[in-house]
């Protein structure tokens, strides 16, 4: 896999323009909405199915955008969303791992991670906050946690949202120009930017390193936000339908309820 030979401006597997790609997304929610209640439903029955959706990008590569117009589609009962941050101090004193874990959904649920474990490899390779040994343990311990998780029968949906530099650029100048963005705006997002090879860099190693035959990553173009939520969607979907969670039959008389119903 060689990252720079994705373009950020590609739209693999679409051949639609804009119009056509929020058609499909608008389309094939329906679909979604009604994939995630058979899960969410099943497991009421005790089918052990959930579905972990991991976001990792550059800043503005448009993460939120995938929660709001992709995973907003379906009933939020049956999402759990987390937003890693810097690890706290306590977080720091455990595991790498560890507050991962305590993030991790019951049977059911579409997980969504932006940000997650990644960011403990990634900035620690290209800010040297581990020494190298430590980072190749955590390449191996993120495969072998994730290959629990599916064990446990989670769906591992890996994306990486690829973009081009000068597409951040833009986003990062209109943040700027519009002030219902400076809200969104953030200066440190600057001192990242001018680490932009190296970040590139530790993608493409942590993606050869983790990807797997059960949790392969994704590595989705960007730069047209449209055309990311439509990939995006498209995945989920692919999951949930090889899932194919079916809904719970009646544990009790559907005739005789149907009568005691007509008699109230």
């Amino acid at each position: 896999m060689d990252l720079s030979a994705i373009d950020p401006n590609s739209t693999p597997g679409f051949s639609g323009k804009k119009a056509d790609g929020q058609a499909v997304l608008a389309a094939e929610a329906t679909e979604l909405s009604e994939l995630q209640e058979r899960l969410f439903a099943s497991s009421r029955e005790g089918a052990p199915e959930r579905v972990l959706l991991i976001l990792q990008a550059m800043d503005t590569a448009g993460k939120g955008g995938i929660v709001r117009h992709v995973v907003g589609a379906v009933d939020p009962q049956g999402i759990e969303h987390h937003a890693f941050k810097a690890p706290s101090d306590e977080e720091k004193s455990h595991d790498f791992l560890w507050r991962i874990e305590k993030q991790l959904t019951g049977a059911g649920i579409i997980g969504v991670f932006d940000r997650s474990h990644y960011e403990d490899v990634l900035v620690h390779r290209v800010k040297s906050l581990s020494p190298s040994e430590e980072i190749t343990r955590r390449y191996a311990a993120i495969k072998d946690f994730e290959r629990g998780l599916v064990a446990e029968g989670t769906r591992v949906i890996k994306v990486m949202l690829h973009i081009s530099k000068e597409e951040q650029g833009a986003r990062l100048l209109e943040r700027l120009e519009r002030p219902d963005k400076y809200w969104k705006y953030n200066p440190g997002d600057l001192e990242d930017r001018a680490l932009w090879d190296q970040f590139q860099e530790a993608y493409q190693i942590a993606i050869r390193q983790t990807d797997l035959n059960d949790a392969p990553w994704y590595v989705v173009p960007a730069n047209k936000k449209w055309y990311a939520r439509v990939a995006v969607q498209r995945l989920l979907i692919n999951a949930l339908k090889d899932i194919n969670p079916t809904w719970p039959p009646a544990d009790f008389d559907v005739e005789e309820e149907k009568k005691r119903l007509a008699a109230s």
